[in-house]
C-alpha cells in the first residue's frame, strides 16, 4: 500500500476571480479605476483557475495514514439500507452542449453581432466607432459630456474596454446557451435567436440607465434588438450543430449526490439477478 495520496490541490483563484467580479460591478456605479481593477482580478482570477485545472488537474501528495485493523463480524452479509423509492419528477434536461460547443457559438454570436452594431454606425453616424465607444462609455466619465463627433471618432482606450466587455458577455451568453437550448430541442433557433434576444433586451432595458446613462441616452432599441437577435442565431445555430452529452438526470438521487455506503447499490450482477 502507498505511504502517500493524491488528492486535487487547493486553489484560491475562484476567490480571486469573485472579488474581482464584484470589484468589476461596483465601479460602474462609484469609480472607473475600481472596475479597472476588478477586470484584471477578474482576468488574473480566470487564468489563475484554468492553469489549476487544465489540461490536468493539480494534485497535491498527502501521507496516508496506517490502516486500521479490519472489523471483525460473525454475520456473513451485510443488511441493504432500503432506500425510498424516488418520486415522479420531470427529467430535464437529459441532454446538454458541452461547455466548448457554448464558447464557440458565444465567439460566433460575438462577430455577427458586431457586424451588425458597426452597420448600425455606418449608417446613422458614418462610423464603426460609434457603437463601440457607446459600449464602453460606462467606463469614462468624461463621455458623459462628449459630443457625437468625438463619439464618432476612434479611441484606444474605448476599444479595448469594449473589445473586453463584449467578449466576456459573448462567451458567458453562449455557455448559457449550451445549457438552455436543450430545454427547447425542437426549436433552438426559437429559443436562442428571438425569446432569449428579447428577454435580455428587456432586462437591459431597465438596467441600462444605471449601467451605462450614455448608451442609455444615444440608444436606437430597433437596432440594439436586432444585433441581439443576429448574435441569437448565429450562436443557436453553432451550438445547436454540436453532439450533446447525456447528464446525471436518470441515475438514482443516491448516485448524483455522492453517497457511497454498503447497500445502497447492487455491486455485482449475482445482486441485481443477472
Amino acid at each position: 500500500m502507498p505511504n502517500t495520496l493524491e488528492v486535487p490541490a487547493p486553489t484560491a483563484w475562484p476567490l480571486v476571480l469573485a472579488f474581482g467580479t464584484t470589484l468589476l460591478f461596483a465601479g460602474l456605479v462609484t469609480n472607473e479605476s475600481l472596475s479597472v481593477l476588478g477586470a484584471l482580478l477578474m482576468i488574473a482570477g480566470a487564468v489563475g483557475w484554468f492553469r489549476d485545472v487544465l489540461p490536468q488537474e493539480a494534485h497535491d501528495v498527502v501521507p496516508v495514514r496506517p490502516e486500521l485493523p479490519a472489523a471483525v463480524t460473525s454475520r456473513r452479509n451485510v443488511a441493504r439500507i432500503e432506500l425510498a423509492g424516488e418520486l415522479p419528477r420531470a427529467w430535464l434536461p437529459l441532454e446538454t452542449y458541452p461547455v466548448s460547443a457554448g464558447i464557440r457559438g458565444g465567439l460566433a454570436g460575438a462577430v455577427a453581432m458586431a457586424v451588425l452594431a458597426m452597420l448600425y454606425g455606418l449608417l446613422s453616424q458614418r462610423s464603426v466607432w460609434y457603437p463601440i465607444n457607446l459600449l464602453a462609455a460606462g467606463f469614462f466619465p468624461a463621455a458623459v459630456t462628449a459630443s457625437t463627433e468625438q463619439l464618432a471618432a476612434f479611441h484606444l482606450n474605448a476599444f479595448l474596454v469594449a473589445v473586453l466587455i463584449h467578449l466576456l458577455t459573448s462567451l458567458l451568453v453562449g455557455v448559457l446557451y449550451g445549457a438552455m437550448l436543450p430545454m427547447l430541442p425542437r426549436r433552438p433557433i426559437l429559443l436562442g435567436g428571438f425569446i432569449a434576444p428579447l428577454m435580455w433586451s428587456g432586462l437591459l432595458y431597465s438596467a441600462l440607465g444605471i449601467i451605462n446613462p450614455v448608451l442609455n441616452a444615444r440608444i436606437n432599441w430597433l437596432w440594439f434588438v436586432l444585433s441581439q437577435v443576429g448574435f441569437g442565431v448565429v450562436a443557436g445555430i453553432v451550438v445547436s450543430r454540436h453532439e450533446r452529452v447525456r447528464t446525471w438526470q436518470r441515475l438514482p438521487f443516491a448516485v448524483r449526490a455522492g453517497l457511497e455506503a454498503p447497500g445502497l447499490m447492487h455491486e455485482h450482477p449475482e445482486d441485481r439477478g443477472e
